[in-house]
């Protein structure tokens, strides 16, 4: 009981800091156009295969919807995240948990410059403030997130 005291105060505080982290005013145009995000990906699809193959749990059968993107994406820096900035491209992804069942989908943001992902958001292995910027990302690229 203790455990889950101490896990619900931890999530608490995680959540109080994504809040808080984020709240930052948008960017201006200037400070979106100072960094060269290199020339638009048109292997994107390929990248990020190549990048969730050995994190999914069934790759071979993992359901990848690209949903937006590729289209310049800035993250400003928080005290949770770094900066990041290049082509965003938002992907839901259905994978099989390890019960052998689907699990409901999930978003992830892929930032890719210069023809290499340099940055990720979501995904199982990405904590819930991850998980909280790449549904942000997703809206900020066309495609919302929204849980059943």
């Amino acid at each position: 009981m203790q455990r889950i005291a101490m896990f619900l105060a931890i999530l608490g505080i995680a959540t109080a800091a994504a809040l808080t982290g984020g709240c930052k005013t948008p960017p201006s145009q200037a400070e979106m156009q100072a960094y060269d995000y290199g020339p638009r990906p048109e292997n994107h699809e390929k990248l990020i295969r190549d990048y969730l193959w050995p994190k999914l749990l069934d790759p071979g059968n993992a359901i990848v919807e690209f949903k937006a993107g590729p289209k310049q994406l800035f993250q400003q820096e928080t005290a949770l995240r770094p900066l990041q900035y290049g082509w965003g491209v938002c992907v839901w992804i259905t994978d099989k948990n390890t019960r052998g069942a689907y699990d409901d989908p999930y978003p992830m943001v892929f930032f890719i410059r210069n023809g290499k992902i340099v940055a990720a958001n979501g995904g199982a292995d990405d904590n819930v403030i991850g998980w909280r910027y790449a549904r942000t990302g997703c809206n900020e690229l066309g495609a919302p997130f929204v849980t059943r």
